[in-house]
């Protein structure tokens, strides 16, 4: 097994969506509920800061995988999809040194049933974090997952994939990040 840490650093801002399941007060209008609880969308952990969860890295750099296709020299069609989606593991959330009262929010007119195309439109309003960094570490448990092969994988899933709500996987531009510093090891 090896460990990467990661500087990652936001080249676009990050928006989140968590599902939040907070109950509606008697007689509150849903413009009202959606004013007291769209903070409810971040991910906040015990010390009462924001942190990005660590399966958005995983999942991300599994779609690029996915995406990229990369044919493992030597193994005939066998492509590193596998060998991302089962070899890496993030644990460790990346905490942002914000609490949720220092996010602002972005109103959006959105389909109602959150589909893309939807007829019926309501107003919500999703975290925004206009910039953010930190290091992240992940275990590469796959020996077949070179330095070079992870390294231009999460460079490409910064570039094309992201993570959080509207990112370029999504047909969006948010959540893309860049690779500031790095350690394989």
């Amino acid at each position: 097994m090896k460990n990467v840490i990661a500087r990652l650093k936001s080249a676009s801002p990050l928006s989140m969506s968590r599902f939040h399941n907070v109950d509606k007060l008697e007689k509150e209008s849903s413009d009202n509920y959606e004013k007291r609880t769209w903070r409810s969308r971040l991910h906040v952990n015990s010390d009462n800061k924001v942190f990005i969860p660590p399966m958005m890295f995983k999942n991300c750099l599994s779609a690029a995988a996915k995406y990229l296709s990369i044919q493992i020299p030597g193994k005939g069609k066998a492509t590193y999809t596998k060998h991302f989606e089962a070899g890496i593991m993030v644990t460790d959330p990346l905490i942002l040194d914000l609490s949720p009262g220092d996010v602002e929010g972005e109103w959006l007119h959105v389909p109602s049933d959150g589909r893309r195309g939807g007829t019926k439109r309501v107003l919500k309003c999703f975290p925004f974090i206009p910039k953010w960094e930190g290091d992240v570490t992940f275990y590469v448990f796959d020996e077949t997952i070179t330095e070079e092969v992870f390294k231009y994988h999460l460079e490409q899933a910064g570039n094309f994939i992201g993570i959080g709500r509207f990112r370029p996987r999504n047909n969006g531009y948010y959540g893309r990040f860049t690779i500031e510093d790095w350690m394989f090891g």
